[in-house]
């Protein structure tokens, strides 16, 4: 899955399936996390917060489940 850079303290890039609603994540310290059935308006609120870690931290992290690759 392609990736996009964010500008963020703890996300490094963050990617997204819509078709499968997954959502990949990069964090700074290098690990990379897929988070399954994120509806595509989660993804897009992410892209667009003021701050896509406390986007992150407050409706994804603990909401979705996931993997680490």
């Amino acid at each position: 899955m392609e990736r996009q850079n964010v500008s963020s303290s703890n996300l490094a890039s963050i990617g997204y399936d819509v078709r499968n609603e997954l959502l990949e994540v990069e964090f700074n310290h290098g690990g990379i996390y897929q988070y399954f059935n994120v509806p595509n308006d989660v993804y897009e609120e992410l892209m667009n917060a003021s701050s896509h870690g406390v986007y992150f931290s407050a409706n994804i992290r603990n909401d979705f489940e996931f993997e680490k690759l």
